[in-house]
């Protein structure tokens, strides 16, 4: 049972209708008069990552996921608490002192500070963390209006290429390439910034953590509405481009996979200028990959004038 279907089953009921829960159908828990806004995620070895022989950059991503669920709200992110398992006969002082090293610069590049947690012993590693910031207002998800322009931040692909070097699963490269995707791996560029301008011209959000198809099903997964995306549009960096020509790689394959932290979010036509100024000013990268549409037009993925089976590019989904 994917997780979506299993929250809407079993535990959506739970929540007893708590409106600040938003039904467990957003990124985040939200009370407007109280201004809190709180996300929770959770990090487990051989799902979301392979070991703990990088500690120092794995826990910069762990954090970075964390607050990209925030920030895709239109909210600063403010404090940040841990909980972390670990293996007592494999983590080790110089482990625990490079995680607190990287932790501080987290906390300067993002003004951000952790407030609590707890540690336990564990058989196997896993982090959880919750980001906490202050809003009255935020972007939701299922409030993408017809006819919406489909908006992405920054770059899709990186990370995921980044993974498949991990795996040593690319041939041909040099060691600069090599460097350049395991760092974006490990510290995606997240939009910081966006946060103070996407209240103004948003009508619906969320961050590109299980694949840029499967984020924009689940943004709109209580409308019925449909969407067309046009691959040829997804950005993408230029030593992207040139990894997938020099290993015969096929560019749809690497595009929908997940862990980018970019921004996915709809806007109306009418604020595509307000849009563009705000990203100029910020130096943020903004493309527009799309188009809302009714219902009866589906979800469809275009290259150029081909139309793509888009049930091959569902991303990652945690299936129980």
């Amino acid at each position: 049972m994917e997780e979506n279907k299993l929250i809407l089953k079993y535990i959506q009921k739970l929540s007893k209708n708590n409106p600040y829960a938003l039904k467990l159908n957003d990124d985040v828990f939200f009370d407007k008069k109280k201004k809190i806004v709180l996300s929770v995620d959770t990090y487990n070895e051989g799902i979301h990552f392979f070991d703990i022989k990088k500690p120092n950059l794995l826990i910069k991503k762990i954090l970075r996921s964390s607050i990209s669920d925030l920030i895709c709200k239109g909210v600063k992110p403010k404090y940040y608490f841990i909980s972390a398992s670990l293996k007592k006969d494999i983590f080790k002082k110089k482990h625990f002192n490079k995680i607190i090293k990287s932790l501080q610069e987290e906390q300067n590049k993002y003004d951000i500070v952790i407030s609590g947690g707890d540690t336990s012993v564990a058989k196997f590693f896993s982090f959880t963390i919750v980001s906490l910031g202050y809003s009255s207002k935020i972007i939701k998800r299922n409030n993408v209006k017809l006819n919406d322009d489909i908006y992405v931040t920054g770059n899709i692909g990186d990370s995921y290429l980044g993974l498949s070097f991990i795996r040593k699963k690319i041939k041909k490269y040099n060691l600069k390439q090599r460097n350049y995707f395991i760092n974006k791996y490990y510290k995606p560029d997240l939009p910081y910034n966006f946060y103070k301008f996407i209240l103004k011209f948003a009508n619906s959000s969320i961050d590109i953590s299980d694949g840029l198809i499967e984020d924009l099903k689940k943004l709109i997964n209580n409308q019925k509405i449909g969407f067309k995306i046009d691959l040829n549009l997804i950005p993408t960096s230029k030593i992207f481009d040139t990894i997938l020509s020099d290993n015969n790689m096929i560019k749809e394959n690497q595009l929908f996979n997940g862990d980018d932290y970019q921004i996915l979010f709809t806007a109306p036509k009418k604020n595509r200028r307000l849009i563009y100024k705000y990203a100029n000013k910020m130096n943020q990268k903004i493309t527009i990959i799309g188009q809302i549409l009714s219902n009866s037009s589906g979800c469809r993925l275009y290259k150029g004038k081909t139309s793509l089976k888009i049930g091959n590019y569902r991303g990652y989904s945690h299936n129980f």
